[in-house]
């Protein structure tokens, strides 16, 4: 017993030392990168917008500007392809991305702050809508880094996964704690202009990290001349344009295809739209039930915000170990169960008014659920994707996880409206909602891993070739 013990004791160290890599604290920084522009259009733009009188319904329609990250893998060949003068160069095809779309990002934080929602919601959505387009592309090439740098150290794809939400959530929740903790002294104007300053910050990030050596030009220019000898091209220009085109747009959703097979790939694909409906539910009319209940900006800040980072990033370590012992395929069944179970944490507030201790309470068991869940979800789509065409492979099956959360959940406030308030049957309803991806997942599951049993996918990486 005392044998078995320590063998357990070493293989946890063994899978903890897997963070002591330098990759992982870039993976880190772009991840923080990755969650900001949340919080800019999102819980920060709701809070605003419900401060300044707007009703749930026009709060929920505006986050339809989200819908821009379930559309990102429509042009998301061209960031595998396309190099930017001089920024490409001087910085890389991934890093030069990420930097100039910052700037962009940086330059409309600046128009947020002049706005009025309660004048011209019009304008201030408009704004939103660019700030999202900014950054649903500029997380296709982060996300296509992330894959690059770890390459094919495959046994660190989890611990990547998890550095990368924990960056995302840093991102997000921090400068969210502190828009909530300022925003009824400073203003919401005040609280944007702070946050232009948090983009510069994180375009000096982008600059602090490393390129990723890749060998993804070769394995496009192998696919080139595929394509050439099939579509029989010459030396025209007009038949090199055909062949460029064929290879960005067509290569990478066909090769994601012929790796899996059409009717796992279908299922695969219809599986990630809906796992996480009923999360995304939550978390589009998340601050507007906070504030309907009675909780105060600086609540919200306090647990939400600041203990919900730190539950966070201790969650999903653990969540990392765990999946890389016991496998994604039941990491994400579990945390699927769990994350349905969570949203009945709020439905019990609804019930009770507004009680500090259950708030905290359930902001411990949702952090916790979603966690779990995402770190899985996450290495699950890293898996999936191809070395040569990373980013278009990895934006395609985010964004169907974001069309199945944006699109539907922008209905989020209308519900509300529709069941008259009642705050505790909607939190119920979202947790039905994970049920077809998780009967989903029964089906795949075994495909994925052929072995069964929830081991871990990174052992069974899918030819590429």
């Amino acid at each position: 017993m005392q044998k078995i013990g320590t063998a357990t004791a070493r293989s946890w160290l063994a899978t903890l030392k897997q963070y002591r890599d330098i990759r992982l604290l870039y993976v880190f920084l772009l991840g923080c990168s990755s969650g900001f522009p949340f919080v800019l259009i999102g819980s920060n733009l709701t809070g605003w917008l419900t401060d300044a009188g707007i009703s749930r319904a026009e709060v929920g329609l505006i986050g339809a500007v989200f819908i821009v990250y379930a559309i990102n893998f429509l042009w998301a060949p061209l960031l595998d392809r396309v190099h930017l003068p001089f920024f490409t160069r001087k910085l890389g095809l991934r890093r030069s991305w990420i930097f100039c779309l910052q700037g962009i990002m940086l330059l409309l934080i600046l128009g947020v702050v002049g706005t009025q929602p309660s004048v011209s919601l019009l304008w201030t959505g408009i704004l939103a809508l660019g700030i999202s387009a900014c950054s649903a592309t500029h997380d296709i090439a982060i996300d296509a880094y992330r894959i690059e740098i770890i390459g094919d150290d495959a046994g660190r794809v989890p611990a990547a996964s998890a550095v990368s939400i924990i960056g995302w959530w840093t991102g997000y929740s921090l400068p969210g704690y502190l828009a909530f903790a300022n925003a009824d002294a400073i203003g919401w104007s005040g609280v944007y202009l702070w946050m232009a300053l948090v983009m510069a910050l994180l375009m000096g990030f982008t600059l602090y990290v490393r390129e990723p050596v890749t060998d993804r030009e070769q394995l496009q220019a192998t696919a080139q001349l595929r394509y050439a000898g099939a579509l029989n091209a010459g030396s025209r220009r007009i038949d090199r344009v055909l062949v460029w085109l064929s290879v960005t747009v067509i290569e990478p959703f066909a090769d994601f295809f012929r790796r899996n097979g059409w009717r796992l790939a279908l299922s695969i694909l219809l599986f990630v739209f809906l796992f996480k409906i009923g999360e995304a539910f939550l978390g589009r009319m998340s601050i507007v039930f906070y504030r309907e209940i009675g909780f105060s900006n600086e609540d919200i800040a306090h647990y939400s915000k600041l203990i919900g980072w730190g539950l966070t990033v201790a969650f999903t370590l653990l969540g990392s170990t765990i999946n890389i012992h016991y496998g994604i395929v039941r990491g994400l069944f579990i945390g699927g169960i769990a994350m349905a179970a969570s949203n009945l944490m709020f439905a019990w507030i609804a019930l009770t008014g507004p009680d500090e201790t259950l708030f905290m309470a359930a902001i411990v068991v949702d952090n916790f659920c979603a966690a779990f869940s995402t770190v899985a979800f996450v290495s699950l789509l890293t898996w999936l994707t191809g070395r040569a065409f990373s980013g278009a492979q990895y934006a395609l099956l985010a964004s169907l996880g974001n069309l199945g959360r944006t699109t539907l959940a922008s209905g989020s406030g209308t519900l509300v409206d529709w069941l008259d308030g009642n705050w505790a049957l909607f939190f119920v309803l979202t947790a039905l909602m994970v049920i077809p991806g998780l009967l989903l997942l029964l089906l795949i599951g075994r495909q994925l891993t052929p072995e069964g049993g929830g081991r871990p996918l990174d052992n069974k990486r899918h030819n590429l070739d």
